[in-house]
């Protein structure tokens, strides 16, 4: 990395001084797990060594005189020679003394498969405080990182416009015409755009120049020009909150406020407005923040996002509008996102929340309905609410109420345990019945697999088998196969016919 940081050229150092199998132990800044500009150093230690400990400690106490408090460090050591398969690791640890009892109590085994499952780009080490960390995220890894490209669905690109040190001369500290003002991330908070005053504003023609650099400016259209999604870069996990963002209307952004790409060179959209405002809830919701506060340590770059597991919902998601409604009135509260409210079925920014209960509601809703979205149980949604102990109680109880009401019926959750426990030998999940997604057409192939898995579950130990549900757990429904029916296209009519298909071919004896 271009970073040179003197902590990474001692590290490196100290290994090229070691003889094989000598040890070193090493006081070091804790960017030396979750730092990108540490990779290749992580790669030396997994490849080249095998650690034997990363303790991390948090300045809290003043260990460290003359260091901020907020400082995070490691205590390493490591022994030269052999490769790294597993290792014990603490971290945000307060106490000196903690070290005697290092890696007997408080430890956590951490494994390299675990490392490369959870940051396969950057091998970053999460922060694990109790074992419920490694169970969520042993759970959340299912999900698609931001940063992986899948063909057919959204993706995400981030975008800079302007660096607060090199490009200050084109800052203005009054508005006057042509000029628009610069975003910055103290501007903003979750779900809110105009949270601080602007302090510089920047003349349109001379940042259009300064944007385009060498391309030549045929008044494409650029992100400047539309509501875009972006977050707050300065921030801390020990903060309230760590992962800070929001939708803005048309204006450029400084280097504080990263923003998500919506236009490539040739000035076409790339995401559509209910996807910004889907992202906007995830980012803002104490599970996403959860999971990024295990990874960054002071300030949030497009790395850190890049790595988070996030659903990627779309309009025939059942859950999708459920969010959007709700997201698009806390973000949309005045008249400049009139145009974008109307994207998400609202009127205007006269359907948007500005009482502070309804917004409290509002949020809270958002919390319960994203927990369920990754699959958490009770406890884990719990535990996760007391990783933020600056939030308000009241704040935390609000969304835990909330995950109860979105929580499935009695009559449901028998279901919703078959769908946490994933596949098995005596579980299937069957997306179709009958009709063939691909093929769009009926298919008796697919109606043929039910009868046979229903049957190899009659000749071994018994099992369920669940329609309508693909294979990694998400419900589909089964709307399509209802289509299929002909006149009585409901659940009664797919129960009549299930129960007719599985008598012809299996037998009254067995059915």
């Amino acid at each position: 990395g271009t970073d040179i940081n003197l902590y990474k050229l001692f590290l490196e150092q100290c290994f090229n001084l070691l003889r094989e199998g000598g040890y070193c132990g090493i006081v070091i800044p804790s960017g030396i797990y979750t730092d990108l500009g540490t990779k290749q150093l992580r790669e030396m230690l997994f490849n080249q060594t095998r650690v034997t400990g990363l303790f991390g400690f948090e300045n809290r106490k003043g260990i460290f005189e003359g260091v901020h408090r907020s400082f995070k460090f490691v205590v390493l050591t490591y022994e030269k020679g052999g490769i790294t398969k597993e290792f014990p690791a603490a971290f945000m640890r307060l106490e000196a003394s903690e070290l005697d009892r290092f890696p007997k109590q408080g430890a956590f085994l951490i494994s390299n498969d675990l490392i490369h499952r959870l940051s396969p780009d950057s091998l970053s080490i999460l922060e694990f405080k109790e074992p419920f960390d490694m169970n969520i995220t042993e759970k959340v890894i299912k999900f698609n990182l931001l940063g992986e490209i899948i063909d057919g669905q959204w993706n995400l690109k981030f975008t800079r416009e302007f660096d607060m040190t090199l490009d200050s001369h084109l800052f203005k500290t009054n508005p006057g015409k042509n000029t628009m003002p610069l975003y910055e991330g103290k501007m903003i908070h979750q779900f809110i755009h105009n949270f601080d005053n602007p302090r510089y504003w920047v003349y349109e023609k001379e940042a259009r120049k300064a944007i385009l650099g060498r391309t030549v400016d045929k008044g494409q259209r650029l992100d400047y020009q539309d509501y875009r999604l972006g977050f707050r870069k300065i921030a801390r996990n020990t903060d309230e909150r760590t992962l800070i963002s929001t939708i803005i209307p048309p204006n450029f952004l400084s280097e504080n406020f990263q923003a998500v790409r919506l236009y490539d060179e040739e000035g076409n959209r790339s995401l559509p407005y209910n996807v910004l405002f889907y992202i906007c809830a995830a980012w803002n919701s104490f599970v996403v923040d959860y999971l990024l506060r295990m990874r960054v340590s002071a300030n949030i770059n497009f790395f850190y996002i890049y790595q988070l597991p996030v659903p990627r919902l779309t309009e025939n998601d059942t859950v999708f509008w459920s969010i959007i409604k709700r997201a698009a009135r806390l973000v949309c509260t005045t008249p400049e996102f009139d145009a974008l409210a109307k994207e998400a079925g609202l009127i205007g920014h006269q359907d948007g929340a500005t009482d502070p209960g309804e917004r409290a509601r509002l949020r809270a809703d958002l919390d319960g309905l994203i927990a369920h979205l990754y699959g958490l149980t009770e406890d884990e949604f719990a535990y996760i609410l007391t990783t933020f102990p600056l939030v308000e109680d009241a704040v935390k109880t609000a969304a835990m109420t909330a995950y109860h009401r979105f929580g499935p019926n009695i009559a449901n959750r028998e279901i919703a345990a078959l769908l946490q426990a994933g596949e098995s030998k005596t579980l299937e999940f069957k997306s179709t019945a009958r009709w063939d997604v691909k093929e769009k057409r009926i298919n008796k192939t697919l109606e043929h697999i039910i009868i046979k898995t229903v049957a190899a579950f009659l000749n071994t130990a018994g099992g369920s088998l669940l329609i309508g549900v693909d294979d990694e757990g998400k419900i589909l429904g089964l709307t399509n196969d209802y289509k299929t029916l002909g006149k009585k296209q409901d659940k009664d009519g797919f129960e009549n016919w299930l129960v007719t298909v599985l008598l012809d071919n299996i037998g009254k004896n067995f059915s």
